[in-house]
């Protein structure tokens, strides 16, 4: 038996003696995912639409975990970095155009903008929720262009 045979007979015998595996995912709570996007949803219009820092903050873990390099990690050091924030902004506005969830993970796209004069960014926000309470946030943040490549909007 050749060298080559050899090895393609061991490698098949080692692949058919490990266990199968799976990629079925778990199944979805379709409930508690649609809880905590409204939970996301209402805290992101309250805290970054209607700049009310203190009461929508109420669903931030205290050791909230921010992956902006930015923002601060912790709730208190979020609260303090905004309301700063939009003290200097008040013009400040971001809409959700669109959210979907995937555990317990909230995605929002939004555009925000600082004025009716400014075109704004796109926003691809990602939150973690863990019993009923805000805990992680990732972002994507990208300019809105003057001119674009495509007819297409970013939103």
């Amino acid at each position: 038996m050749s060298l080559l045979k050899s090895l393609s007979v061991a490698s098949s015998v080692l692949m058919l003696s490990l266990p199968a595996v799976s990629f079925a995912q778990a199944e979805r709570d379709l409930e508690a995912e649609e809880a905590n996007r409204a939970l996301v949803i209402q805290f992101y219009n309250q805290f970054f639409n209607e700049h009310e820092t203190e009461q929508s903050s109420l669903v931030l873990a205290e050791d909230y975990i921010q992956h902006n390099p930015d923002v601060p990690d912790g709730k208190a050091p979020f609260v303090d970095y905004f309301a700063g924030y939009f003290q200097e902004n008040p013009d400040y506005q971001s809409e959700i155009v669109r959210s979907a969830t995937d555990g317990d993970l909230v995605w929002l796209h939004v555009h925000s903008t600082n004025g009716d004069d400014d075109r704004g960014e796109a926003v691809v926000d990602i939150f973690r929720v863990e019993n009923e309470m805000i805990v992680e946030h990732w972002d994507v943040i990208q300019s809105v262009p003057e001119e674009a490549a495509n007819d297409n909007t970013m939103f």
